[in-house]
């Protein structure tokens, strides 16, 4: 498989931005969903990048760094839990690549424009010229170090969170659904960070 092949096929259609989308956390209990918009430079690849949830923590890690050093222009774009649950998760995903896309800085903090989006398996409200890709984070290299990019950001906002929050265990599950969560969700309630659709949806709240 050409993990390039997309960026190949717009290069040689004559656009110049082409920037990689994904998210992460769409299917959690707590906290943001968070995007990651990032051009890559044309003919630059780092070894061993991969969908982020096919590497370990430390290699995701190592390969974040690589990454942000390597890029033209990298932008993150977050929806809390209070949007999730006035407009819905997907909509609250839209809006985070929204933001990301928007959010699109070099490394002198000056604004980038893409000019052709790659995303993970979603269509987005921009005039851009976008391309949605099934399993993008599997077979495109620009998405795939947007998830990266994302994964570990979030990462570091769960261990954040888990300190301000320290009975739910939002360091270890991220936010998951796992019995650990749903029974301290019992115990405890929801905090104001909790997605209340999510955990009425579950009989959670």
């Amino acid at each position: 498989m050409n993990f390039y092949k997309f960026e190949d096929e717009y290069y040689d259609k004559g656009y110049k931005n082409i920037c990689g989308i994904d998210e992460v956390g769409r299917g959690c209990l707590f906290g943001d969903v968070v995007s990651c918009a990032i051009i890559m430079p044309k003919d630059e690849y780092i070894e061993g990048v991969d969908d982020s949830k096919k590497l370990t923590p430390k290699k995701r890690e190592a390969l974040y760094t690589k990454i942000l050093e390597s890029c033209i222009a990298v932008g993150i774009g977050r929806a809390n839990a209070d949007i999730i649950d006035k407009v819905n998760i997907k909509m609250a995903t839209h809006i985070s690549m929204i933001n990301a896309l928007e959010n699109l800085r070099d490394r002198e903090n000056k604004k980038v424009n893409a000019d052709c989006v790659l995303i993970d398996a979603e269509t987005i409200e921009t005039g851009i010229f976008q391309h949605a890709i099934v399993k993008g984070d599997e077979s495109c290299y620009s998405i795939a170090c947007a998830s990266i990019i994302a994964k570990v950001y979030r990462d570091d906002l769960c261990n954040k969170w888990a300190e301000k929050y320290p009975h739910y265990g939002i360091e270890k599950h991220k936010g998951y659904a796992t019995k650990y969560h749903r029974d301290a969700l019992k115990a405890y309630g929801p905090t104001d960070m909790h997605r209340k659709s999510f955990l009425k949806n579950m009989k959670l709240w």
